[in-house]
């Protein structure tokens, strides 16, 4: 029996339009609507699509949206700067800067920088840090595994008890979700196990797993035969392969596969996200609830 699908792009619009309904719920009680600032720093290609993305969702859910282009130049210090001025803005509820950084940039900094409760990444070491202690002080999840975690909810999947894989150990996407899912609370309560391209006999691992969420940047790395009948399978993994000339438009585009050999896994998995059109859509998303959430915390609602 070929697995259900869980489509990051259908779920994506069910989330959105709840966003837009709360969105203009809160304009019309409280005469505001969620701020959010992204800073792009030079002309990534990756990033500068990224980006676009993200403004194009915010504006069309009634978001203030305030993008700021600064060119690769830019010094640590100004970046810092421009950081603190839109901490201190009250109008603006989630900061967010694109990463990558260029090289004479420290990272760590810039993210250490932002204030955690306008954090919408999820990235600040605080906001990992509460996290790591699960439960109302969570404020902002990860985005791309809180993604993951709100796809194997909305797609019925029981996760009390569960065995968990998760195939990688990112600080971004491995680790964050890892802990999400052993949480003391609904949609969690999971025994989960965390391995990695060094775990010796991986096979063994995945074959245990009743949800098995696979991060590790490797393309097909996870076999058929490593996964249990009827298992829900999470493919996190976007790797270009090649490229190919796309049909509609005669242009060249990039061929992407999962880290899972999808085609064989989907006979034997009882669920499985496709990709691309799984776990991607659901990143921007995830950003668009954080910073909703953000304003409703200063505004003191649920």
């Amino acid at each position: 029996m070929t697995a259900k699908l869980i489509k990051g792009k259908e779920l994506r619009q069910e989330i959105l339009a709840e966003i837009e309904a709360e969105v203009k719920k809160i304009k019309e009680e409280y005469g505001v609507v969620p701020g959010l600032v992204t800073i792009l720093v030079g002309e990534d290609p990756a990033s500068v699509s990224y980006v676009t993305g993200k403004i194009k969702t915010a504006k069309r859910l009634g978001f203030k949206e305030v993008q700021v282009n600064m060119p690769e130049s830019i010094s640590e210090q100004e970046l810092l700067a421009l950081v603190d001025q839109y901490n201190r803005d009250d109008t603006i509820h989630g900061v967010l800067v694109q990463l990558p950084l260029p090289r004479h940039i420290d990272e760590n900094r810039v993210i250490d920088a932002i204030d955690p409760d306008k954090d919408v990444d999820g990235f600040h070491p605080v906001n990992l840090g509460r996290l790591m202690i699960g439960g109302s002080v969570v404020k902002f999840p990860p985005c791309t595994p809180s993604g993951i975690q709100e796809m194997i909810r909305r797609a019925g999947i029981e996760t009390e008890g569960a065995e968990v894989v998760v195939v990688g150990r990112s600080n971004i996407v491995g680790k964050p979700v890892a802990n999400m899912l052993l949480q003391k609370e609904p949609g969690a309560n999971s025994t989960v196990t965390v391995v990695h391209t060094r775990t010796k006999d991986l096979a063994s691992h995945c074959k245990r797993a009743d949800i098995l969420i696979v991060a590790a940047g490797v393309p097909g790395l996870v076999k058929p035969e490593w996964i249990k009948p009827g298992a829900c399978v999470i493919d996190v993994g976007v790797n270009r392969v090649g490229e190919k000339i796309s049909e509609k438009t005669g242009r060249k585009v990039a061929i992407l596969k999962g880290d899972v050999d999808f085609e064989a896994a989907k006979e034997i998995a009882g669920w499985i996200t496709p990709v691309p059109g799984g776990v991607g859509p659901m990143t921007i998303t995830m950003l668009m609830k954080n910073t909703l959430n953000s304003l409703k915390f200063r505004l003191g609602i649920s």
